[in-house]
């Protein structure tokens, strides 16, 4: 009952955290402050505190601004319930710490939940924008970076990573930037080298890896169902040569290895005892 009641009140908060992510998300590099009231981008109405409710707001309105009933974006509930679950999941990974060590987890959630959070915020700009900001991919390195030092596992323990954790950081994102460099930009944006020097420092050379092919596997997957839905439903093609950004794929493969505690060796012993 108590670990019910935990999880309510961790989507909660993570869906309020996720409303900040949307206006985040929807005022970087536009010329607007984060801080001031959120307003209608149809008829500029500044929104009351019961239209800011996570989820609860677009459900209770339809989706609709309550002034001018213009369309809601979608991505408003969806980022905020998206957060709210991935937040919970975070928390039973972790939640064994809470009874015994509650400042450890508290510690933990917080630099997890972080890493997540920009993650999350890279892959919508980059699914709207087709871009990794370099302001963002520069933050979650410098965070997953500074980790290193101080984590090891669920551990909090001042340390000098190996150097293969270290080289991590340089030896993952060198196959993305080949490929970048031959194709020219045209198979892969530079700003997926850029996140991959993160997840290396983050992950590590074996959970890093597990992280890319989870990224690839998602990817390929995902595509292919596009096409496949794209022989079926009107309006705009989808080809082979439709631009699809991999930044969220990369996101979605490290948020996977994140909170599933897994590495490449976890991954080799799932398909060999499939």
């Amino acid at each position: 009952m108590i670990e019910t009641i935990t999880g309510i009140l961790i989507f909660i908060f993570g869906s309020i955290i996720g409303s900040f992510l949307n206006v985040v998300i929807l005022r970087y590099r536009s010329g607007r402050s984060l801080g001031g009231r959120s307003g209608c981008f149809t008829c500029g109405k500044k929104l009351t505190w019961f239209e800011l409710v996570p989820i609860g707001s677009f459900l209770t309105q339809r989706g609709k601004c309550a002034g001018c009933k213009a369309p809601i974006s979608w991505q408003y509930p969806i980022v905020e319930a998206l957060m709210g679950f991935l937040f919970v999941f975070l928390y039973f990974r972790l939640g064994y710490l809470l009874p015994g060590t509650p400042l450890l987890f508290g510690i933990l959630f917080a630099y997890y939940a972080a890493l997540i959070s920009i993650l999350v915020v890279l892959s919508v700009y980059d699914l709207k924008h087709q871009i990794l900001p370099d302001e963002l991919t520069v933050a979650f390195a410098a965070l997953a970076f500074i980790g290193m030092f101080f984590i090891s596992g669920d551990a909090i323990i001042l340390h000098v990573p190996s150097l293969w954790h270290f080289l991590a950081g340089v030896i993952l994102p060198a196959p993305f930037s080949l490929i970048w460099l031959l194709s020219k930009g045209k198979w892969m944006g530079l700003g997926d080298a850029k996140l991959m020097i993160g997840i290396g420092f983050l992950l590590g050379i074996s959970a890093g890896v597990t992280a890319i092919l989870l990224s690839f596997w998602i990817g390929a997957v995902i595509s292919v169902l596009m096409l496949l839905v794209a022989q079926f439903a009107k309006g705009k093609k989808i080809s082979m040569k439709t631009a699809i950004p991999f930044g969220p794929f990369l996101a979605l493969g490290t948020v996977i290895v994140i909170l599933g505690n897994l590495d490449f060796g976890t991954i080799a012993k799932m398909l060999g005892g499939i």
